[in-house]
């Protein structure tokens, strides 16, 4: 007889990772929305420095990265929750807020790990279609709100259709959750957001939401997705408390930390790294488009592009074909299939060859 697993295992969908790692160095690797830009040297050297103490537990209090994010938006250490990466946050938040009879409502196609949190604690997912332009579709979303809601997810830029809302609208959205919903701002893309302003911007919704959590990464414009640091700023001190409760202690690695810590000192590189990417960005998307294919107004460091085909069962087809010449050629991108949205690609921006490489392989394979 074999092992019998909880019922849940069987709900909770697999995560749809990215394929390639095994293909060797002469690859573009546009799956996975990471940065081409390398940690700087001395980020490199802080958590290789720590690593001489591995035989010690890291500070389970993560003092040093809580200080140093407190420092950088101006809230309390402990207000700020921190975590192998935003989705150990996101997990985290589901097993404490969610179970049998309470709902999370989020729009669909976004970030393939919200479904696992309703899976996982026994709640009941609202997911709520995208509009035309492939952005969240804020006021059904708003609709979905019951006294069973627990949590609602907005991931603004959304993955995977690198869409955003401006923060006038986000507020307008807020203004209609009651008190005890909590919202989720997933923006581990907001560096890359002209729509958003500055970093700090949303930070101020804070102050005026109790219900409120940001959440960030270091994956993304920090250069630091092998590490795996999210935090997510926190309203009040609640939200922080809980997610701590029902994790393992010691999450986030020495080496990890002291990263992060030294990554944060070096803001106006990060600067550089996202108006270049920005750039790169939007040359990606003009090359694309004089393909004649339609590309989403892109607020993230990859693209959303819907594929040809006269039917959807057409374009459904075509991109199983698509991506994979795209691999015979040596470029990873992700199927929307993967995603949520048949038909469709999303794509990291890249360095100039990488991007270049890209748009030439595009162009052979939708000829």
């Amino acid at each position: 007889m074999p092992i019998e697993f909880a019922e849940r295992i069987r709900r909770i969908p697999v995560y749809p990772v990215a394929a390639g790692y095994d293909l060797g160095p002469d690859v573009a690797m546009l799956a996975s929305n990471e940065t081409p830009f390398a940690p700087m040297e001395s980020v490199v050297a802080a958590a290789t420095w720590v690593i001489a103490g591995a035989h010690r537990y890291p500070d389970p209090s993560y003092a040093p990265l809580r200080k140093a994010l407190a420092e950088r938006y101006g809230i309390p250490g402990e207000r700020i929750a921190l975590g192998q990466g935003s989705c150990d946050i996101l997990l985290a938040a589901g097993e404490a807020l969610l179970e049998p009879g309470a709902e999370v409502v989020y729009a669909w196609p976004a970030f393939s790990v919200y479904p696992h949190l309703a899976a996982a604690s026994g709640a009941t997912a609202i997911q709520v279609p995208l509009n035309g332009d492939e952005r969240h579709d804020l006021d059904a979303i708003a609709q979905e709100v019951t006294v069973a809601t627990r949590l609602v997810l907005l991931c603004n830029p959304n993955n995977p259709t690198s869409t955003a809302h401006d923060l006038d609208a986000i507020t307008a959205f807020l203004d209609k959750i009651p008190s005890h919903v909590c919202v989720i701002l997933d923006e581990a893309y907001c560096e890359f957001a002209l729509a958003l302003g500055d970093t700090y911007a949303s930070v101020e919704l804070l102050r005026r939401y109790p219900n409120l959590v940001l959440l960030r990464t270091f994956s993304k414009v920090y250069g630091l997705a092998g590490l795996r640091v999210g935090y997510a700023l926190c309203a009040t001190e609640d939200f922080r408390v809980a997610v701590d409760q029902v994790r393992q202690p010691f999450y986030l690695s020495a080496a990890a930390q002291a990263a992060a810590v030294e990554a944060l000192r070096w803001q106006d590189e990060v600067e550089r790294r996202v108006v270049q990417t920005i750039a790169d960005r939007e040359s990606l998307i003009d090359d694309v488009r004089r393909l004649g294919l339609w590309v989403a107004d892109s607020d993230a460091n990859f693209i959303w592009l819907r594929l040809p085909g006269e039917t959807p069962d057409a374009a459904a087809a075509a991109e199983a074909d698509i991506v994979s010449g795209l691999k015979d050629r040596g470029v990873l991108v992700r199927a929307g299939a993967s995603l949520g949205r048949e038909g469709a690609l999303r794509v990291t921006v890249g360095t100039e060859k990488e991007n270049e490489r890209f748009v030439a392989a595009l162009g052979e394979l939708v000829r």
